[in-house]
């Protein structure tokens, strides 16, 4: 795949609605103490000593790499970004595929991607092209989205989960949140703009309904079908936001949200038919409805949102877990950075 020739405009945030930029800064201060390492971001962060070799807590995702890349690109921090970009491709990146996830201690990387990580280190890439004018990174951005082309990951309307890295195979489900449409519309140059279009009709035709604006959480391509399985509210969100962006998504969905985070009972997940199926809560999923609420203008709706962020905030300055969006005395990294993400807006 040739550069696009147009230059990335939409990827840096501008509204600027985050009041109290202490809370950030606290929040910051603690992702670089607690998570930021030399090869990445650890998922969690614990006061207490893990009990055996069996947590999970200093695996390292990619996922996590990527929010931390994003947050990077979207304050300008060019230096800081280079030197991260490159820990990340040293770290997750092999034989022309990221892996999902590297085991530290065993050295071990997946030997499959997650396609909508694959989105985020892209669209980091162009967001700091944006701020820069880098043709440098708009190169490597669209270098890295040929791979995934090439690899039958994302080809036509599909944007696969994953691939092997190990025997080529692609999976036949395409999760919706996986469908970075703002990402995947700026590489819609000749034949690929047909490509968005298509990828853009398999996001909307997996709409629930009006009495219950969300959307399926995959779709399949062997069985041409969608999916009824529960939803899991941040991927659920990660699908409105990606609509919000190309300026699809639909006020009934935006209503709902609206109700939920006012009343404060945007639950982790629900069934298809809009049931509760967990009725814990995330800082992560307030989060991301500040960002579609800002992404459409719903400047009330943000504040309400982010008022819920930092409700989760540890205020406690003896604490190892202060300015961490903690859940007792353990705080996650997609929390912590998809909050630190939301108060950029």
């Amino acid at each position: 795949m040739r550069t696009p020739r147009q230059a990335p405009r939409q990827f840096v945030v501008r509204t600027h609605w985050q009041r109290n930029q202490q809370q950030p800064a606290r929040l910051v201060r603690f992702i670089k103490r607690g998570m930021l390492t030399k090869q990445g971001l650890y998922t969690n962060y614990q006061t207490e000593k893990a009990q055996t070799q069996v947590a999970t807590g200093h695996e390292l995702l990619l996922e996590s790499s990527g929010l931390w890349l994003n947050y990077l690109a979207q304050t300008r921090q060019t230096t800081a970004f280079k030197t991260f970009y490159r820990t990340t491709k040293r770290t997750f990146y092999q034989k022309q595929q990221f892996g999902y996830r590297y085991q530290p201690r065993t050295h071990q990387l997946a030997n499959v991607n997650a396609t909508l990580d694959d989105l985020r280190v892209i669209r980091a890439l162009l967001t700091m092209a944006q701020q820069t004018h880098s043709r440098q990174q708009r190169h490597e951005a669209a270098q890295l989205f040929a791979q995934l082309q090439q690899q039958k990951v994302i080809t036509g309307g599909k944007v696969a989960a994953f691939r092997n890295r190990d025997n080529g195979a692609v999976s036949a489900d395409a999760p919706l949140a996986y469908y970075d449409l703002l990402t995947l519309r700026y590489f819609e140059t000749g034949r690929q703009r047909n490509a968005y279009q298509q990828q853009l009709k398999i996001v909307q035709q997996g709409y629930l309904g009006d009495a219950f604006p969300l959307y399926a959480s995959s779709y399949n391509w062997h069985s041409k079908g969608y999916s009824n399985q529960d939803l899991n509210t941040s991927e659920a969100l990660e699908t409105l936001l990606h609509l919000a962006e190309v300026g699809h998504l639909k006020a009934t969905s935006v209503t709902w949200l609206k109700t939920q985070v006012a009343q404060h009972q945007l639950a982790n997940g629900y069934s298809v038919t809009g049931g509760v199926t967990d009725r814990d809560q995330s800082a992560g999923s307030y989060a991301l409805a500040a960002m579609i609420f800002a992404t459409v203008g719903e400047q009330k709706a943000y504040h309400q949102a982010m008022a819920q962020v930092w409700q989760a905030q540890n205020t406690q300055v003896s604490s190892a877990l202060y300015g961490a969006l903690s859940v007792g005395k353990q705080s996650y990294s997609y929390n912590d950075l998809v909050g630190l993400s939301a108060a950029l807006y």
